[in-house]
């Protein structure tokens, strides 16, 4: 995706102190496309079912051990499918790499990748792009974005960008029949109606670009069961046992989308309660959460997995690897979904 020199980034911000992330999005192209590229050729036989990973990469950071998760890690093979999260593309901290590119090239695989945020914090950003992605085993025949109801103007907040969240979808061709698919991430910094609004878009939207068609969506929906931008509501809930209970079994309560979606036909896996992110608290310990799913509409799951991402399970990575020499605590700080699907 075409870079914008830092001079007119830095422009395009300013016009943020009067102007709304609409109008300032207006003036910007990438916003409104997809960057896409077939690598290769489709698989010579269709399986009767597709592996599909949902994962929130964390911006790529790790990308060598990343690639190593994928490769190597038991619980997520076989995979035709990536609905991905939070993908650099230019960004100092991940080492200004195109990171869904790279993924892409490294596994053979086709992808689609739409900009969520331009990131203004740090001048050695050579783009400063962010964004989420599409991976496929199998042909995109076409791409595109959608753009979310704004529930939160990150410009004000320290992070200091353009943009707001998005959705990316594609039309696969799996051996001549068409299948959707769409990565999705929705807004933390709100509450649970503003996510079912941001929901509600997609699943309007996906009835018009991908009309009749089998449909596999996923994303980090964000679903925590409160407002992210209420440290006090936070601090309550991770001090009382029976009010973090809520976050990963009572979400259905708390977050509207999951029963909306529901009512619209779309299975939502994985049914069980897990922890998919563990959200930092002071002293050490976490908030375990249940933020990242899978809905399949058309397509059945015969099976689901949660993949941890946590150090101490990476016990796979082979001797002398990027990953088993990762010392960090994470590879992502959110574990990865894992499921079987098979169109009805």
């Amino acid at each position: 995706m075409r870079k914008i020199p830092l001079e007119e980034r830095k422009a395009l911000g300013a016009l943020l102190e009067q102007r709304s992330q609409k109008e300032v999005m207006a003036q910007i192209p990438q916003f409104g496309e997809a960057e896409t590229d077939n690598f290769v050729s489709p698989p010579q036989t269709v399986p009767e079912a597709l592996g599909v990973l949902m994962f929130n990469m964390e911006r790529g950071v790790h990308l060598a051990e990343i690639q190593e998760f994928l490769r190597d890690c038991p619980d997520i093979q076989p995979f035709d499918l990536i609905l991905a999260n939070e993908l650099d593309d230019g960004c100092a901290r991940s080492g200004n790499k195109n990171t869904a590119r790279e993924l892409a090239a490294a596994f053979g695989l086709n992808y689609a990748w739409g900009l969520e945020f331009i990131e203004l914090v740090n001048d050695e950003n050579e783009k400063g792009f962010h964004g989420n992605a599409v991976f496929s085993r199998w042909p995109i025949r076409r791409a595109g974005v959608i753009r979310l109801p704004e529930q939160y103007n990150w410009y004000f907040d320290r992070q200091k960008r353009i943009g707001g969240r998005l959705a990316v979808f594609a039309e696969l061709d799996i051996g001549g029949r068409p299948l959707g698919a769409v990565s999705i991430h929705l807004e933390n910094r709100t509450h649970g109606q503003g996510r079912r609004l941001q929901m509600e878009a997609i699943l309007e939207a996906v009835e018009r670009e991908l009309p009749g068609m089998p449909l596999i969506l996923g994303g980090d929906l964000n679903t925590n069961t409160f407002d992210g931008r209420d440290k006090e509501d936070i601090g309550d809930i991770a001090g009382s046992p029976e009010l973090r209970r809520r976050c990963l079994e009572d979400v259905f309560q708390y977050e509207e989308l999951l029963p909306m979606a529901a009512e619209a036909g779309y299975r939502i896996v994985p049914e069980e309660p897990c922890l998919t992110r563990r959200k930092p608290l002071p002293g050490g310990d976490f908030l375990p959460l249940r933020l990242d799913w899978i809905l399949l509409k058309g397509v059945s799951s015969t099976g689901s997995r949660m993949v941890s991402t946590a150090r101490e399970d990476l016990t796979y990575a082979r001797p002398g690897s990027a990953l088993a020499a990762f010392s960090g605590p994470e590879l992502s700080d959110h574990n990865a979904i894992w499921a079987l699907c098979r169109p009805d």
